[in-house]
């Protein structure tokens, strides 16, 4: 398209295909869009979708100048470049042309410390800074994605009216973005949101695991179940494209394409900074970190082949025990089994969310975070109506396995979920994140934990002190010169 005769709303800077998408949703919104790119030829390629795709108020340029310079004032550009290094040398480039008032907006997956660093940079030289995460991939770039901005509130103002058109629509509760708070929320938030999300595709997966290990399902009545199971309260993006996968045959061979897949998962790191961040708080988060050690042991294929012959060769095959199972017990087991787990895997990340907006300061709204996150990201799901509906009964719920209405379906679900943990350990079938969470369950409904010996056990050897149930205060206990007492 020709260069504009009048300046356009909004630029953007990065244009792979996230960036070249949700550019053409910009556009498509009938906001009037600036782009430029380092690489010319990725501008030429995004100006000529923006034609073919309806002849969309798109225009390109090669010079970081001409590009700022089209926008009008106060100008916002979004950027969609790498984390790290590239961030910091586009704000660089693009800062030279810019004026005091205009405003940047990183829609990266960034460290939300960088973006703290950024803001303050960018505040002493009269910028506005935003991070802002966006879920959805590349589907949700370009029809709709879920949008997480964080930073100065009058930056979200400028861009705010775009947002709401440009996000994700759900009927019943608008579009998928609200401002998350100060500083580097929204990009805290969406790392949170990429670390429930390795939950939930790890919990996914064991439950795949089981059921063709265990019950032998083939891959038709697996996309079947999962089907089945996207019609009720798993309902989900994921469960969705679960299906979709177990029915798509390999276009170079016989058979099914998820069978030829190499177990070894990728990760990109925003599922290792959510759990270090968990330990950083002392936020429990097993089931996340089961994800996240689970990712790491998918990549030791080589060792684990060579571990699989030694243990073959000792008496241990892939599955230990043969088991007769009732099919559609079975089924109805793991769902339930799986449905349980994520709760504990979303109460874990609320949790790590809300311990670190008190830290900061945020003030963010657990509620609102459901809500923007039921479209348009990888993790929506109808469950997350009803994590919404628990947090507006209550919103400052301690965890949302004591919401009444969770609490009562972690109950109906326990026995089913405890035999399908049961059935998988005595197949030597590894399930770490139905495990890990049945764990978290099992120790945060007990009144009493065995954590009084381990206190015991501190003092002991290191003098650390305890605290008693039936006195106030700190007490030593000198056991090692008792024990020898005893002992002579």
């Amino acid at each position: 398209m020709a260069p504009p005769s009048n300046l356009t709303r909004i630029g953007l800077s990065g244009l792979a295909v996230m960036g070249q998408n949700l550019a053409l949703n910009i556009a498509e919104k009938g906001f009037p869009i600036s782009v430029y790119n380092r690489t010319p030829s990725k501008v030429d390629e995004t100006v000529e979708r923006a034609k073919q795709e309806g002849n969309l108020p798109l225009f390109g340029f090669h010079d970081p100048e001409s590009f700022v310079n089209s926008i009008q004032k106060p100008r916002v550009i979004i950027m969609l470049v790498k984390a790290g290094a590239p961030v910091d040398e586009t704000i660089k480039t693009l800062s030279a042309y810019l004026e005091k008032g205009d405003c940047i907006v990183d829609g990266g997956n960034e460290w939300y410390e960088n973006t703290e660093r950024r803001e303050k940079a960018m505040t002493e030289l009269g910028l506005l800074y935003l991070g802002m995460g966006v879920s959805g991939g590349e589907e949700g770039a370009r029809n709709g994605p879920s949008l997480m901005p964080g930073g100065s509130k009058d930056a979200y103002k400028h861009i705010e009216d775009i947002l709401h058109k440009v996000a994700a629509q759900v009927p019943d509760s608008g579009p998928c973005v609200t401002y998350i708070g100060k500083g580097g929320s929204g990009n805290f938030v969406k790392m949170v949101h990429n670390g429930i999300e390795y939950g939930d595709m790890q919990l996914i997966a064991e439950a795949y695991d089981v059921l063709k290990s265990v019950g032998k399902l083939s891959n038709d009545e697996l996309q079947s179940v999962f089907s089945e199971w996207n019609k009720g309260e798993l309902l989900s993006f994921l469960i969705e494209i679960t299906a979709d996968i177990f029915g798509i045959k390999d276009d170079k061979g016989d058979g099914y394409l998820v069978d030829k897949v190499l177990d070894k998962t990728g990760m990109k790191g925003t599922g290792k900074w959510t759990v270090q961040q968990a330990a950083e708080l002392s936020v429990a988060a097993p089931t996340i970190a089961a994800s996240l050690d689970s990712r790491f042991l998918s990549g030791l294929k080589e060792e684990r082949v060579e571990a699989a012959k030694v243990f073959k060769s000792g008496g241990f095959g892939d599955v230990l025990t043969e088991q007769e199972v009732d099919k559609a017990k079975l089924i109805d087991d793991v769902r339930q089994a799986l449905y349980a787990s994520k709760i504990c895997s979303y109460a874990q990340g609320m949790n790590l969310i809300r311990a670190k907006s008190i830290e900061k300061g945020w003030g963010i709204k657990l509620g609102d975070l459901a809500k923007i996150w039921k479209g348009g990201c990888i993790i929506r799901a109808i469950f997350l109506d009803r994590i919404k509906k628990a947090y507006d009964r209550n919103a400052d719920l301690a965890n949302l396995l004591v919401d009444p209405e969770f609490a009562k379906e972690i109950i109906e679900r326990q026995s089913a979920w405890r035999k399908v943990v049961c059935l998988a350990i005595n197949s030597g079938i590894s399930t770490p994140g139905m495990s890990s969470s049945l764990a978290y369950f099992d120790t945060y409904r007990r009144e009493r934990l065995p954590a009084n010996l381990v206190q015991a056990q501190r003092d002991y050897f290191g003098a650390h002190t305890y605290e008693r149930t039936d006195h106030e205060g700190s007490f030593h206990t000198e056991w090692f010169k008792i024990a020898k007492q005893l002992n002579n």
